[in-house]
């Protein structure tokens, strides 16, 4: 008998307590993510930032936050992932408590990069996700991974919508706070989430890892056999979400900074339209994760993403920033939408013992390329063009489209997936992955 869909009551009662205090945590932090998605660039443009300057702040996040979550991934499948979240939460607080007290350059510099602000993660904890994202694997019945990621993604999209909106108000709630000041309870209230965050992390139970246990000569080829299959698929799954990743980072984060120049609208026209974007990709996503089930992960990522591509190229050529906003929610909805479904499909490539290993892998492919794309899209900004990098972005994610079913298409867990048989375990009997 099929289990309930996460998002009804029977459903949610019916997730382990570790999945639901997890997605809860996210969804908190996918707020604060929120603001500081439409806010932060903001933010740095009063303080004197060129376009050319909060790129390479970017940058430098995406690159740190890559190297960092490869480590944290392959250390987390040996050690556990409770430990990983208590330490992101952790510094977050501290961080976010040095920009509210002493916002110099070099800590907003520091704390960005480590935490990445600015940079619409999702709800993700930084370089710090693949251990969350392989502990909520662990929490969740293989089966039922396209699901209840993609409502997980879901809640995700709704708090970035939540904390859209309060980027739109937070500034202009202190009376008489003009510049760099009016920005202060943006970070007093990301400091207050970290600490709620910190709380819950801390009552979450992890299970105990496995022990290893002796294996004679024949196991150890079998497991050898199988860890080059999912390795094959790794890398190809490295290749193709780099090609993506860098169109996704010429433009995305630095969207609100374009807004700013091309259309002079600031956090009050940015956020509510931020807020629209997350709220609707979220119901899609709930959306996605049915289709997942019906027609295959594959086909649930890349369809959509066709008309992101056709979306994305009209954007700057748009008059008015109301026609821009449109096209942009509509964009963000078919592209962002299939979040969850590419997560369950990462996840999904290994067994359990190397899930941590594959999230970080899945991470650094999108981080490197990701953290390359907003300074490069800063220089074409500074330099005058507002176009070319929609162009440059578009020609990228179409060859996304093109690359992930023809490569990927072989990996698809559900394509094959015999009734009644956890799709994200077959790895350990032989699949090609």
């Amino acid at each position: 008998m099929a289990e309930a869909s996460p998002y009804t009551r029977k459903g949610w009662q019916s997730l382990s307590r570790p999945a639901r205090q997890l997605i809860l945590t996210r969804f908190l932090r996918a707020m604060a993510q929120g603001a500081l998605a439409v806010d932060f660039t903001l933010y740095l443009k009063i303080r004197g930032w060129s376009a050319s300057h909060v790129g390479l702040l970017l940058m430098a996040g995406g690159l740190f936050g890559a190297f960092l979550s490869l480590l944290v991934g392959i250390v987390s499948d040996r050690v556990g992932r409770r430990l990983f979240l208590l330490i992101y939460e952790t510094g977050l607080i501290v961080g976010t408590a040095l920009i509210i007290f002493y916002p110099t350059a070099w800590i907003l510099v520091l704390t960005a990069a480590l935490f990445g602000f600015g940079r619409g993660a999702n709800g993700s904890s930084g370089p710090f996700a693949p251990a969350e994202q392989a502990w909520l694997a662990q929490s969740i019945p293989s089966a039922r991974r396209g699901t209840v990621f993609s409502f997980n993604a879901g809640l995700q999209f709704w708090g970035m919508g939540i904390g859209s909106i309060l980027a739109a108000i937070l500034p202009h709630i202190m009376p008489g706070a003009h510049g760099p000041a009016a920005y202060l309870p943006l970070f007093i209230f990301n400091l207050v989430i970290a600490v709620i965050n910190l709380a819950q992390i801390l009552v979450i139970e992890e299970a105990p890892r496995e022990p290893r246990m002796p294996r004679s000569e024949a196991q150890q080829q079998a497991d050898s056999a199988v860890q080059k299959k999912e390795n094959r698929a790794l890398t190809w799954l490295t290749i193709v979400n780099m090609v993506n990743s860098l169109g996704v980072g010429l433009v995305a984060p630095l969207l609100p900074y374009w807004f700013n120049v091309k259309f002079g609208v600031g956090p009050s026209a940015i956020g509510p339209v931020y807020a629209l974007t997350f709220f609707l990709t979220g119901i899609f996503s709930l959306v996605i994760g049915r289709m997942s089930e019906r027609v295959g992960l594959i086909r649930s990522i890349v369809v959509p993403r066709v008309l992101g591509v056709a979306l994305l190229i009209a954007i700057p050529f748009m008059p008015t920033f109301a026609i821009a906003a449109v096209l942009y929610v509509a964009r963000s909805i078919v592209n962002r939408s299939s979040m969850g479904a590419r997560q369950a499909f990462s996840v999904g490539l290994v067994r359990d013992k190397r899930r941590g290993f594959a999230s970080s892998l899945n991470a650094m492919s999108w981080g490197l390329p990701a953290a390359i794309g907003p300074a490069l899209g800063g220089q074409i900004i500074s330099g005058g063009s507002l176009i070319l990098p929609f162009i440059l972005a578009a020609a990228l994610q179409l060859g996304y489209v093109i690359l992930f079913p023809t490569i990927m298409g072989r990996y698809d867990p559900t394509r094959a997936a015999a009734p009644g048989k956890a799709h994200g375990d077959t790895a350990a009997s032989g699949r090609s992955s």
